[in-house]
């Protein structure tokens, strides 16, 4: 007989954190909690894909900054693996919800 073989859903290999030149002035607030950089942006239903440097819940507020954007909102719903979540660690890949549009690589940090 033969044996059949399981297949494992393999995970995306976790990036290193971003380092901090990489961050451009326009982009850095003091004092706030760098989340990490926009991943990627989906326009139609407005949510933001991203790896988290530092824990995050939902409730908690953000602000989203760039070279022309500048969005502060609270988090109202999170995802992780196409599951609503109630909170995420560092190095999880994550879906939030934003209120206005955002580009990639924008800067995300946790007020």
């Amino acid at each position: 007989m033969e044996r059949k073989k399981k297949i494992q859903k393999q995970e995306p290999p976790i990036p290193p954190k971003t380092p901090v030149w990489r961050i451009t002035p326009e982009q850095q607030i003091v004092g706030a909690v760098f989340l990490g950089k926009v991943r990627d942006y989906y326009k139609k239903i407005g949510v933001i894909s991203l790896v988290l440097e530092a824990p995050l819940a939902v409730g908690d507020a953000i602000r989203i900054k760039g070279h022309t954007t500048d969005l502060t909102q609270k988090v109202e719903h999170m995802e992780v693996n196409c599951a609503g979540v109630p909170g995420a660690s560092a190095g999880e890949w994550v879906g939030i919800k934003v209120a206005d549009r955002v580009r990639i690589g924008d800067a995300v940090y946790k007020l």
